[in-house]
């Protein structure tokens, strides 16, 4: 935890360092922000890129490792104000994780948009390109290494959770009695065979576009994870005196079905477009 901790402190400071270089519109970052454009859904070009950010932000696979880490570390049964307490600094945890990887997400289109967009590069097409035009476009040497920086410790981080989720979920859906080494290296090879086969057949040209629909899976993914989890969380069998309010509820499940109907409406643009 530690370890993940200091990788999103790191990338929060680098982002900050490359937004204070680049000067983004403040008026025109906030409208951008707050301000519904109706064509996130009508465009289906930035339909597939939220969806992609979505993906990014809330990883399905997270649902359970979070589940796993608010259980007691020694299984003792909390009860009462205990159990009261290791909940409440589960949401906290929970939150404050999505809000950092919200304004992460955030900071990296801001910089594309300031650097790239407002100089006139409008076709940047990969991370490689990017990196060596970003130090040119700002004016400053540690731009393309800041950028590579934070880049480095995105996958890195993206990787040590998702890695511990699939052990979590191998651990508890199988009930495997496997030292977790093994089921780390197992849950890895699943996940990173795949990627290197298509850039081996397909050459580095494939990468970007494989990182853009990694992160659409994963959003198509989401209510897969989120519906049991919005059904067993409102179930006051299941919670007992924490169970969902009904004010909270019933938002769970306009969110859930928002993200169903943006998935859905993608599936459908991307088959009228074939």
């Amino acid at each position: 935890e530690i370890i993940v901790i200091l990788m999103v402190l790191t990338m929060a400071v680098c982002f900050s360092i490359e937004l204070y270089y680049s000067k983004p519109d403040g008026i025109g970052l906030l409208k951008g922000m707050f301000v519904p454009s109706a064509d996130l859904v009508t465009d289906s070009g930035m339909l597939y890129a939220s969806i992609g950010i979505l993906g990014s932000i809330v990883m399905p696979h997270n649902f359970y490792l979070h589940s796993a880490l608010v259980c007691p570390k020694e299984g003792a049964i909390q009860t009462g104000k205990s159990l009261k307490r290791s909940l409440l600094f589960a949401t906290l945890d929970c939150n404050f994780s999505l809000v950092i990887a919200f304004l992460i997400n955030v900071s990296i289109l801001v910089l594309a948009a300031s650097t790239f967009h407002r100089a006139g590069y409008r076709d940047v097409a990969d991370l490689e390109q990017a990196s060596s035009l970003i130090g040119n476009l700002v004016g400053e040497r540690t731009a393309s290494t800041l950028f590579g920086l934070a880049l480095l410790l995105s996958g890195q981080q993206s990787t040590v959770t998702g890695t511990i989720a699939g052990q979590v979920v191998m651990e508890g859906f199988f009930d495997l009695k496997v030292h977790s080494a093994y089921i780390r290296v197992g849950t890895r090879l699943t996940a990173i065979l795949p990627a290197i086969i298509t850039i081996l057949a397909a050459g580095n040209s494939m990468i970007n576009p494989l990182l853009v629909i990694s992160q659409v899976i994963l959003s198509m993914q989401l209510p897969f994870a989120l519906i049991p989890l919005v059904i067993l969380t409102g179930n006051r069998e299941i919670m007992g005196r924490f169970v969902n309010s009904r004010p909270v509820h019933v938002c769970a499940w306009i969110i859930s079905l928002f993200i169903v109907g943006l998935n859905f409406k993608l599936v459908i643009d991307s088959i009228a477009n074939k």
